[in-house]
């Protein structure tokens, strides 16, 4: 209960804060109307539209068009003014600044490792956990090419099918920053298009490996992994087991993995709305909402809502 009401608390303040930040009561707020072009990120795309859906029923006249498509396509297309907002769920580039790109935070998940259900070694990386240096190994160097490699079995000889994302995105960068700072053009393996992408290209090969943001491996409904796959357990300790806090059989597990730190970042990270220039009119209001009233909505999504002194340096910059 203590809890609840300390975050009501700091939703109540940031509200607040939002409304000196537009300079505008409700009953201008419930005079806005256009329409918010969005594109970008496969791993923000589910949460804003949650928002949008609940901002939409606050806001009738406001209308959104937003479309997924990498967090590539989301800074490109804010930076060219074809969107209003792109979707980033990646670090925002020094060269992405000095062209204009205005960035905040507004959530949080993670870039989880998924292989095929039948995998041949599955109760075995389920034991042990999959250490970062064998997957720069599969990922990187190309040093790793069999799932008995992969645990320490020399007599299992069946191939790896490593598949990695065709697309610019976040998932891909963040994922070869965690192994080894590397670019997402220096990750080895089969090219596909987009988070699901990947996702069924795993699922429809047993040898298969591939890697999915948060709400894209575990199932909206069930909160299991998505049907056909499993996310394997990261050796973050490097001590030859899965231990408890390293295994992801579910999505609220894999959520407090992030939550508490437990989880390395990367491949966990923050993920950004980013705008051509500092934002106005009514995409500044939508940011604004979302880092106060929209955030009663990330648990609900099953995203891993910011701090609230993280909440409120971002609302701040909406007026620097």
């Amino acid at each position: 209960m203590r809890k609840t009401l300390g975050f009501t608390l700091v939703l109540l303040i940031l509200s607040s804060l939002t409304l000196s930040l537009s300079g505008c009561g409700s009953a201008q707020m419930q005079a806005q109307s256009g329409t918010i072009t969005i594109s970008g990120a496969w791993a923000l795309y589910p949460m804003v539209i949650r928002w949008s859906e609940v901002y939409q029923e606050a806001h009738p006249d406001v209308r959104f068009d937003i479309s997924a498509g990498g967090a590539g396509k989301g800074m490109a297309d804010a930076l060219a003014n074809a969107v209003d907002i792109g979707m980033v769920s990646r670090e925002i580039y020094p060269e992405e600044i000095e062209k204009g790109a205005f960035w905040v935070s507004v959530t949080k998940d993670a870039v989880f490792l998924t292989v095929n259900e039948q995998n041949p070694v599955w109760e075995d990386i389920h034991r042990q956990g999959v250490t970062q240096e064998t997957l720069i190994g599969i990922y990187i160097t190309g040093e790793i090419t069999t799932w008995g490699q992969v645990v320490g079995r020399p007599e299992v000889t069946d191939p790896i099918h490593v598949f990695t994302r065709s697309d610019a995105a976040g998932a891909p960068a963040t994922w070869a920053v965690f192994l080894g700072d590397k670019k997402q053009e220096d990750l080895l393996g089969v090219g596909v298009y987009g988070d699901p992408g990947v996702l069924d290209a795993v699922i429809k090969d047993p040898l298969g490996i591939g890697y999915n943001n948060l709400n894209y491996a575990f199932d909206a409904d069930t909160g299991q992994p998505v049907v056909g796959a499993r996310v394997a357990p990261l050796d973050v300790n490097n001590n030859g087991q899965a231990d408890s806090e390293e295994i992801y059989d579910t999505k609220v597990e894999a959520v407090k993995a992030v939550a508490e730190g437990h989880y390395p970042s990367p491949p966990a990270r923050e993920l950004n709305l980013v705008t051509q220039g500092q934002p106005d009119g009514l995409e500044k209001e939508f940011i604004a909402w979302i880092l106060t009233d929209g955030q009663k909505y990330v648990d609900e999504v099953g995203y891993i809502p910011l701090t609230a002194q993280q909440l409120e340096a971002e609302l701040s910059k909406l007026e620097k």
